[in-house]
C-alpha cells in the first residue's frame, strides 16, 4: 500500500514517551485541517500512544508501518 502523501515530517527518533505524543500534538494545531502529519518515531510504545491519541483528540490516523526499528505514523488533522 501507497504511504498518505504528508504535508509535514516530525522526527521523534530516540524520544522517549511521552514527548512524541507531545511533540506530535504541539505541531498539529498549527497545521491546517486536511494536512497529513508523518511522525517518525524509535519508541516501541509509541504505537499505542498515537492510536490512543488519535481517538481521544478525533484526530484519524491513516496508516501505521513499522520498518527496522523505526514506526512510521500518518495522521490527517480533522478539527
Amino acid at each position: 500500500m501507497d504511504a498518505p502523501k504528508e504535508t509535514e515530517i516530525l522526527d521523534c527518533s530516540g524520544m522517549a514517551c511521552p514527548m512524541p505524543v507531545l511533540k506530535t500534538k504541539k505541531t498539529m494545531d498549527r497545521l491546517n485541517v486536511g494536512d497529513v502529519l508523518l511522525m517518525i518515531s524509535t519508541d516501541p510504545g509509541s504505537r499505542p500512544d498515537m492510536e490512543a491519541w488519535t481517538k481521544k483528540t478525533g484526530q484519524s490516523l491513516l496508516q501505521f508501518e513499522k520498518e527496522e526499528g523505526q514506526f512510521r505514523f500518518w495522521i490527517r488533522k480533522e478539527k
